[in-house]
């Protein structure tokens, strides 16, 4: 397959519309390459073409029939509209048409029909020309971007345009709104993600046509309309109040703040204080239930501060460098609510960020794992124990085969299963030997182990439950969840390996009770620390008191 692309943008290679272009090929290509067919691709910028303008002189049609007399770049283009068989036209929306270079080179494709009036069967307009050559076999598809929030409603004269030139319903149409998004590295993970559509959209096509929910999903908003529209209006870099420039940083927290999900407000307004060290600007955002206002003149009281040079923070918006790394290796602070930061997302991910995680979950055949299942086992041991040292046993093991179906909503991880076969080996270990003391130091132990010995691995225990509220399998790149968790899990390990060692040495001594004791007391301090830690580390960290 031969298939020509025109990129009709001014900008070049530079433009919007030729990234999606360029996606659709690539997944076309992949396509004709998995089932053994080859695909011949060449591109013609327009903008860089010596294109004149049609004199309307109708000389290829009479003085010399399918040449014009216009000697320029278009002799070539011709030659290559013929050769290809898939004809890809890439441009944006110019006042809801082509632009002007790429219709000058519309226009200049009279040499390509006859002049001897024909109807059309398609019922397109109120008469036509009949091809000069064989077009029969071409295929035709337009891909374009345009300013405004969506595309509808504002391509009604291209398709007319196109109506005519390849006939109705005779091309495929990929036209996509905030079209300027896609030169925004702060939103790569969205245009990503449309881009991704855009290539799904190009195998199919290779198979024989777009499927329906693809071009649903091509249809959907990048951003909402309030969302985009407030991104747009801050981008021109001028108040829309007085009409005067504004600081670059300035449009860049506006645009930040445009991003803000009113769904995420629990309830509480927050006053997000973005302090731009190296340029001496702050800012405020201030967000509440109805959305998010920039306030420039410091008046509020924030909730959380955020101290940063400005290009740290530019970087990390662009993801050229993750936030928490940052954070973590002091290049920025942050004080007073850490909330907002464990929960950048959800604030700033656009007003879709909270759909699509309940989305994704829902679509989860479970539900994540929950520590719940892990430590069913461990305490119906050590419950059983305790009341009934003969039936203890049976009960454990009879609750350990029975926690999968408990718990069968939730995906098992390996934590899960270590803990459910090691107690089952120490209730047949106490049902062999009768010795239930020997059973509660070696599960002591054992547990501890777990914990101290996952410090050593790449997920230590209780990130393996807890990263879900925290992005998922993305936590685990966060050097500052990992850090805490890491902490969290030694500190277990090394309690329960200690509450075996001194069990062992005291039980047979005057300070049984003691023991006892301690066994109930130390885990219940330990969860607490747990519960106070987890909290007071990361902002600890973030608030540059970490070395």
């Amino acid at each position: 397959m031969n298939i020509l692309v025109i990129n009709g943008s001014p900008k070049g290679d530079k433009s919007n519309s030729l990234r999606l272009a360029n996606a659709f090929i690539k997944g076309l290509c992949e396509e004709k390459k998995r089932v053994k067919l080859s695909t011949e691709v060449e591109q013609l910028d327009v903008a860089k073409l010596h294109i004149e303008g049609c004199k309307g002189c109708f000389a290829c049609w009479k003085a010399t029939p399918g040449k014009c007399c216009i000697k320029d770049d278009m002799t070539m283009v011709l030659q290559k509209i013929l050769w290809a068989d898939l004809i890809v036209y890439s441009f944006p929306l110019y006042y809801f048409n082509v632009p002007g270079t790429l219709k000058n080179l519309i226009d200049r494709q009279l040499p390509m029909v006859l002049p001897f009036m024909s109807e059309r069967e398609d019922g397109v307009g109120s008469g036509s020309h009949d091809a000069r050559y064989d077009m029969s076999g071409k295929k035709y598809v337009l891909i374009s971007t345009c300013g405004f929030y969506s595309s509808k409603g504002n391509y009604d004269s291209v398709c007319q345009m196109f109506d005519h030139i390849c006939g109705k319903e005779k091309y495929e149409t990929i036209f996509c709104g905030q079209g300027e998004l896609f030169r925004v590295k702060e939103l790569h993970g969205r245009t990503d993600e449309y881009l991704r559509q855009v290539e799904k959209a190009g195998t199919e096509y290779a198979c024989g046509k777009i499927e329906e929910d693809t071009k649903s999903k091509l249809e959907e908003l990048l951003f909402p309309k309030e969302v985009f529209e407030r991104m747009a209006d801050a981008s021109w870099g001028v108040s829309k109040e007085s009409g005067e420039k504004e600081a670059e940083s300035l449009v860049f927290t506006r645009q930040m703040a445009a991003l803000y999900n009113p769904k995420s407000h629990d309830g509480k307004d927050r006053v997000l204080e973005m302090c731009y060290t190296d340029l001496g600007q702050t800012y405020q955002i201030l967000m509440t239930t109805t959305g998010s206002k920039v306030v420039t003149d410091g008046s509020l009281k924030y909730t959380t501060r955020i101290e940063t040079p400005y290009d740290v923070w530019v970087s990390i918006a662009q993801n050229e460098i993750r936030g928490d790394e940052a954070l973590m290796k002091q290049m920025y602070k942050v004080s007073g609510d850490f909330d907002l930061m464990i929960n950048w997302n959800k604030y700033f991910g656009g007003e879709e960020a909270v759909e699509e995680k309940q989305t994704a979950v829902s679509n989860k055949a479970k539900k994540p794992p929950v520590m719940t299942t892990m430590l069913l086992a461990w305490i119906s041991f050590w419950v059983a124990m305790s009341v009934n040292e003969q039936m203890g046993p049976l009960v454990t093991l009879a609750v350990g085969a029975c926690i999968p179906l408990f718990m069968h909503k939730h995906e098992i991880v390996w934590f899960d299963k270590l803990s459910i076969a090691a107690t089952a080996l120490l209730s047949i270990l106490v049902l062999v030997t009768e010795n239930t003391f020997l059973g509660i130091i070696l599960s002591y132990f054992l547990f501890g182990v777990m914990w101290l010995g996952s410090c050593f691995t790449k997920e230590p225990v209780c990130a393996a439950y807890v990263k879900y509220d925290y992005n998922g399998e993305d936590a685990l790149n966060n050097p500052i969840f990992m850090k805490t968790n890491y902490i969290i899990a030694a500190g277990w390990g090394i309690l329960y390996i200690a509450m075996a060692v001194w069990t062992y040495l005291l039980s047979g001594t005057s300070l049984v009770q003691m023991v006892v004791l301690l066994n109930n007391i130390m885990p219940a301090f330990m969860g607490i620390f747990t519960v106070w830690f987890q909290k007071w580390y990361p902002a600890w960290v973030a608030g540059g008191k970490a070395k």
